[in-house]
């Protein structure tokens, strides 16, 4: 079985970064991300999809990312549900970021404007569990 998710695209807002009881890190953002057709009106629609970074990656997120910064984003899609507190059932479907790399300068000036050739930068979380 395969679960596997490759999304490029803007984030909508900074992420925000949290820490759950165990005090692990998490932190969340949402990607706007063009499907690759246009409507009936010859416009391009955009999907809005949340993400979720765990641990060193939530830290490296929450430091380097902000409003706007173009963003590849590999993982799994996650399914969770959760009760209201008004008794309704609710559905969530996000993104469990497994690296994060960025695709654009901070300043988010193009490499031709800014005369420079444009790094990117990839954060993945550590291998923690090595068997050698």
């Amino acid at each position: 079985m395969l679960n596997r998710v490759i999304l490029i695209g803007r984030l909508t807002r900074d992420p925000e970064l949290r820490y759950v009881p165990s005090g692990q890190p998490v932190a969340s953002f949402s990607l706007a991300v063009d499907r690759p057709f246009t409507n009936q009106a010859g416009e391009r629609e955009t999907d809005f999809i949340d993400i979720v970074a765990w641990r060193k990656l939530a830290d490296q997120v929450s430091q380097h990312l902000s409003k706007g910064r173009l963003v590849a984003v590999e993982g799994r899609l996650q399914i969770r549900s959760y009760e209201t507190q008004d008794g309704q059932k609710r559905k969530v479907a996000e993104v469990v970021a497994d690296a994060v790399r960025f695709l654009d300068r901070k300043d988010r000036q193009t490499p031709a404007a800014s005369g420079e050739p444009q790094a990117a930068a990839d954060f993945e979380p550590e291998q923690e569990d090595v068997p050698f």
